[in-house]
Parts: structure tokens; C-alpha cells; sequence
């Protein structure tokens, strides 16, 4: 199991960067610089430019009458046994409206943009978007089967979609059938697969199983239950498919204990893992979607020992929890986390912007704090532009759990 690295360096005096102290700061201004002059008898350097052009030319013309058809021997490739000319390669062509949910369109839970780095106390790092090294070719890019005997994390990368059956407000889960949601995150994760082919990826859903509400309900918690029958039914048919299922918690007014209760039948199932989200767990006379939430790192930590509790009983692999965070202040002691056997924890770096702020909340909650695997979370609607696979794998540390809403 991956430890946690180390936390956060040691930061410098003065204003923190992107800090309201350090916006104010007046810019010096640029001292005029004194280059080197050249006599006025030497021609300027558009004239210069203009006859290194007619000499290159010239010599490239020379060098080619005197090559001749000997030129022809950069265009071939020669058989290792027999030194046989064989014409090069080709390059190839890249050619329900269910009445659980009774939620208006405007009171729809959408999580907030990151405005800017300063919100979340985010540096804007100089690495961001950091050269990945250059992967092989040869290897064939592979989606994989979900193993129900064998860890996920670190051997394969998990690539899932994200949202609620019922609503399409919610995410690109509620947008299609299941069927045709199956199908589009499989590409999704051919893609990830052939930017590293080095890791397979396993297609996922990442479904809200308990949704946070504007209104106190019956209990007072501004929880709405997803209905196990749809839950179920996207677990049976994500099995079938070789896929894994993650059930979202928004906890609202209620506690992490009470909420994984209402699943843990289905979490007992060798496909199904968990996921939490801070930002609706609200405290008393908070209302979820009005203001930001927040889990102490001891509700974390009791959700790890239920699942490692699970896996033991059930005989299964390690569960995953990945827990969503796109605020510093969404994780109360995110130091005091460790890894725990029978369950991998990965930190989703949440929230949408630009890819420059993505990459530095990432590396401000996730390259530079304790987590044990990484996540990050992307928006269809909102990312404006949506990175890229090559450029999410190029985040450092390359992110073990990619989920797209």
C-alpha cells in the first residue's frame, strides 16, 4: 500500500502568492534595457534575415543536385536479415423521471467554480502541467475487467462517470441509459488507456446515493434517499459489464455513520466501493448548496474502518473511498488520515475552472498533502476547456482515479 508523502513545505515570509496581500503589491517597473549596437555601416536585421534565407536555400539546392537519386536511401527501411529495401510503414490514419426527486431546476445542487487560486489557498506552481515521460507504443492499450481478487489501486487506473440516475442536472449518469453510459465511459477509458499503456483502465459509475436537499425533509437531515432498486440495478448490470460502482454520499445534516448504514448491504457486494462529499455535510442551521461543508478527518477514518470491516467479512479486496475536496477547509485534519489495510483512500481534487487553476488546486490538495491515491474530477459543462487525457496523466502525480460529471 502507497504511504502518504510528506506535507507541505515550509513557505516563505511575505504575502502568500495569488493572496489578496500580494495582488496589492505595486509591480516595479522594467528597467529599460541597453543592448548592443551595431555600426550603422551593417545592415539592419530584416536585411540580415533576408540573406541567410537565400543562402540557406541556395545550399540546400546544391546539396540535393549532388545527392541525386541517393536521397531516395532516407525514404526506406532495410530488413534486419536480409538489408533488403522494404518501403516504409504507413502512418496510420487518425481519422427517469422518478417522484423520489422532487427538486426544482433551481434548486439544483451545483458545486461552485473555482474562482481563484486564492480561494483555496491555492500557488499557482511554474511544473503546472508538468512533460510526462514518453510512453510506449508498442503495448496495446487495455480496458479492463474489474478483478474480484486482487487490489485495484495501484495495478489499474479508474475511470467513471459521474451523477444520479434520475436527474440529468446532477451529471452525465442521469444524461442516457445505462447502456449507452456504459458504452461512452468504456471510450473514455480506451483513451486513458492508450495515452499510458502501461496501466489498464477500468471503466466506473459513480452514482449519488444519498442527495443532499434545500429543504429539511421529514428527519430534518436535507438528505434524499436514492432508491436501492435503481441502485441495484445499475450494480447488477455494471457487473455484468465488467465495471465497478462507487456510491456517492451527501451527508447534509446527518453523519458519515448513519449514511454508509443506509448502503452497506450493497457495499458488501465485491464491485461496489464508497465515495464521500464534504460539500454537503453541513452543520446545524446550515443549509447544503448555501454553504460550503466540511468532515472532520474522524469521519474519514470511520468510513475506512467500515470498509476495511467489509472486505474482511466479505472476503473481498480492499474497498476504495475517495473523498471529494476542491477547499482546503472541506477536510478538518486532513494530516491525521493513514492508510489503513482493507481500503485505499484517494483525495478527488474537485471543483471546475481552467485547466491552469485545476492543475494548481491538484497540486496545492493532492501533489503536496498527504494522500495516500489521487483523484481529480472534471466537468463536461463547466471546464472550459476540458483538459485532455494526456494532459490530466500529465499531473504529478499521475491521478489514480479520474472522474468526469
Amino acid at each position: 500500500m502507497r504511504g502518504f508523502p510528506g506535507s507541505r513545505p515550509h513557505e516563505q515570509e511575505g504575502p502568500r502568492p495569488f493572496s489578496s496581500g500580494w495582488l496589492e503589491l505595486a509591480t516595479p517597473p522594467e528597467r529599460p534595457r541597453r543592448g548592443f549596437r551595431l555600426p550603422a555601416w551593417i545592415p539592419d536585421g530584416r536585411e540580415l534575415s533576408a540573406v541567410m534565407v537565400v543562402v540557406v536555400s541556395l545550399a540546400i539546392a546544391f546539396v540535393t543536385i549532388q545527392q541525386g537519386q541517393g536521397s531516395l536511401i532516407h525514404e526506406v527501411v532495410l530488413a534486419p536479415a536480409t538489408n533488403t529495401p522494404i518501403p516504409p510503414a504507413e502512418a496510420p490514419v487518425v481519422t427517469e423521471s422518478d417522484s423520489t426527486l422532487e427538486v426544482a431546476d433551481d434548486d439544483v445542487l451545483e458545486q461552485p467554480a473555482l474562482e481563484t487560486p486564492a480561494a483555496v489557498g491555492a500557488n499557482l506552481k511554474s511544473d503546472a502541467f508538468v512533460q510526462a515521460p514518453q510512453m510506449p507504443t508498442s503495448e496495446a492499450a487495455a480496458v479492463a475487467s474489474a478483478p474480484f481478487d486482487t487490489p485495484l489501486l495501484p495495478e489499474y487506473r479508474i475511470v467513471a462517470y459521474y451523477g444520479h440516475p434520475h436527474d440529468p442536472n446532477m451529471g452525465i449518469v442521469g444524461e442516457v441509459t445505462k447502456e449507452e453510459l456504459a458504452n461512452q465511459v468504456k471510450t473514455l477509458a480506451a483513451d486513458y488507456a492508450a495515452a499510458d499503456p502501461s496501466r489498464p483502465v477500468i471503466p466506473a459509475f459513480e452514482l449519488i446515493a444519498t442527495v443532499a436537499q434545500r429543504v429539511p425533509g421529514s428527519d430534518g437531515s436535507y438528505i434524499l434517499d436514492t432508491d436501492h432498486e435503481t441502485l441495484t440495478e445499475y450494480i447488477d448490470y455494471a457487473e455484468e459489464q465488467g465495471m465497478i460502482v462507487l456510491l456517492d454520499l451527501q451527508i447534509g445534516r446527518g453523519t458519515v455513520a448513519n449514511e454508509i448504514e443506509k448502503v452497506r448491504d450493497l457495499l458488501a457486494r465485491p464491485n461496489v466501493h464508497l465515495a464521500l462529499d464534504p460539500e454537503f455535510a453541513v452543520a446545524e442551521g446550515q443549509i447544503p448548496g448555501v454553504y460550503i461543508g466540511s468532515l472532520p478527518a474522524e469521519s474519514i477514518a470511520y468510513a475506512q474502518q467500515v470498509l476495511a470491516e467489509i472486505s474482511g467479512e466479505q472476503g473481498v479486496p480492499p474497498k476504495i473511498l475517495v473523498v471529494h475536496q476542491f477547499r482546503e477547509d472541506m477536510i478538518q485534519g486532513k494530516e491525521l488520515l493513514e492508510p489503513l489495510p482493507g481500503v485505499q483512500l484517494v483525495i478527488d481534487a474537485d471543483g471546475y475552472g481552467a485547466p491552469e487553476l485545476k492543475t494548481a488546486v491538484y497540486n496545492f490538495l493532492v501533489r503536496d498533502e498527504p494522500v495516500e491515491y489521487a483523484g481529480v474530477k472534471l466537468f463536461y459543462r463547466q471546464d472550459m476547456p476540458l483538459m485532455s487525457p494526456r494532459e490530466i496523466l500529465e499531473l504529478v502525480p499521475a491521478p489514480d482515479v479520474i472522474i468526469y460529471q
